[in-house]
């Protein structure tokens, strides 16, 4: 086999979830309406916070930019997905597959990070209340989702300049809905070692820091709730918590079932049905967590519309 049929790639093949011609419609129907419904829930919500100035605080600012990166996330790899279904076509451009994997890894390591960000918010609000619009003020609050862009889009970029350098053989097919990273990473036939170890390296770096940091933060949390002699008093710390306990709990969980299924089966085409819950259904689901948990947001939702309704 000639090195010219490593160079001259043009473009990859997406198999999707399903190659039966009979499932297809019903693909297209059902994840048109959870792109629409994510879209729709996360740009509400950044409405409703941007809206009120009641909410003008470092926690929904937090929330606001996670809406804004779940939307983002979503729309690197549903449209495409639509289009592909729509044309009865499964190609994407070698461009198109490498610029798709850059903003998917960017958009996922932003939303690792804005929920650890959001965690210390959460950290200094309960274990230091009367410190806390001294720490979290306006200012540290921007560094902070700054530092998880830069952050992002260094580690985005650095993954996806060591994919530049790899060869591609002639089989280009991807059993995925997306050009994901490690499935591309199975597609090239030049040495692929280098690679594996900057994503073993990410993910202990970029993914384990993060999840620590989680884990203390919410450690301190409980002890201090514990510490509060009231009932009510309890209630109501842990309810400032609640919604975004679940919203970490739902993110990662599904993320490590992606992981454990691939590891547990040779075959590719399973990670791809799983891959959906941490890609469509965490990022459609956040808003409505946030929304039905939280008095404020349900409050400003309903200022909002009747503002609305009233122009």
């Amino acid at each position: 086999m000639g090195s010219e049929n490593y160079t001259k790639i043009v473009e990859f093949l997406l198999l999707g979830l399903s190659e039966d011609p009979e499932l297809q419609s019903l693909l297209f129907g059902l994840f048109l309406s959870m792109y629409l419904l994510t879209v729709w829930g996360n740009l509400l919500l950044i409405l409703a916070v941007s809206s009120d100035s009641h909410l003008h605080t470092p926690m929904y600012f937090f929330l606001s930019n996670l809406s804004l990166v779940d939307i983002c996330l979503t729309s690197t790899t549903i449209p495409k997905m639509l289009y592909n279904i729509w044309t009865q076509s499964k190609a994407i451009t070698y461009a198109g597959c490498i610029t798709q994997m850059h903003f998917f890894l960017l958009f996922a390591y932003m939303d690792d990070y804005l929920l650890t960000v959001m965690a210390y918010d959460r950290y200094v609000a309960i274990c230091h209340p009367l410190h806390y619009t001294v720490i979290m003020n306006p200012r540290f609050s921007g560094l902070l989702v700054l530092g998880c862009w830069v952050i992002g889009v260094l580690s985005s970029l650095l993954h996806g300049l060591m994919v530049l350098r790899l060869s591609f053989c002639i089989h280009l097919e991807i059993n995925h809905f997306f050009c994901e990273i490690n499935q591309l990473l199975q597609l090239a036939c030049s040495d692929t070692s280098i690679n594996n170890i900057l994503i073993y390296s990410t993910l202990v770096l970029l993914g384990g820091v993060p999840v620590s940091g989680i884990l203390y933060s919410y450690s301190k949390i409980v002890l201090s709730i514990l510490r509060i002699s009231s009932t009510q008093g309890k209630s109501k710390a842990f309810s400032t918590c609640a919604s975004h306990l679940s919203v970490v709990s739902l993110f990662y969980c599904t993320v490590t079932g992606v992981y454990i299924s691939s590891l547990g089966t040779e075959s590719s085409h399973s990670s791809a049905p799983a891959s959906v819950m941490y890609t469509v259904v965490t990022p459609m689901l956040n808003p409505f967590i946030y929304s039905l948990r939280n008095k404020d947001i349900k409050g400003a939702l309903k200022r909002f519309f009747l503002i609305a309704m009233m122009r």
